[in-house]
């Protein structure tokens, strides 16, 4: 684990000199004239001179890069991978279904209706209700206790609407 952690911290300073190598080179037209469309004087890779400190840093760096990268894919390859609920010891929950189970099939719509009457039965019993009458509907409402003791007034029928006479 020890190895693990070092490998890791010589890695990540690594990437930081490539990234600093890197960004303090200056580009193969970087002088005067490349900033104005010259530099044809240069061939198509640029010119080759004697290697400068930067490059040959910047080229140690990629290989140690990638060998320390190499090193932590083959560590952490052999780490063992465990499950969240192989570590909490708490045994793993299974439920059983008995392949001999017939399958469930959908009610028919007698069925529907009858419970559905059996249903509505159960609530009327339950809680009284009053018919209202508006108009030619009916409907059914809950009693309130505050109805069950005032006296049933009747409905009001629906306004007529008046026409505005015609000129």
């Amino acid at each position: 684990m020890l190895l693990y952690y070092l490998l890791t911290t010589v890695h990540v300073l690594v990437c930081v000199i490539l990234i600093l190598v890197v960004l303090l080179q200056s580009g193969k037209g970087a002088d005067l004239a490349g900033a104005f469309g010259g530099g044809a004087t240069q061939t198509a890779f640029g010119s080759r001179g004697p290697a400068s400190f930067l490059s040959k840093m910047t080229t140690i760096a990629a290989i140690v890069f990638m060998f320390t990268s190499i090193a932590l894919s083959t560590i952490t390859r052999k780490v063992e991978s465990k499950s969240i609920l192989d570590t909490t010891g708490r045994p793993r929950q299974t439920t059983k279904v008995p392949a001999s189970q017939p399958p469930v099939q959908a009610p028919t719509p007698e069925q529907i209706r009858k419970r559905q009457e059996e249903l509505e039965a159960k609530q009327q019993t339950a809680q009284p209700t009053v018919k209202v009458v508006q108009g030619a509907t009916t409907t059914t409402q809950p009693v309130t206790p505050a109805q069950s003791t005032a006296k049933p007034t009747e409905p009001k029928p629906p306004a007529k609407e008046s026409k505005p006479p015609s000129k």
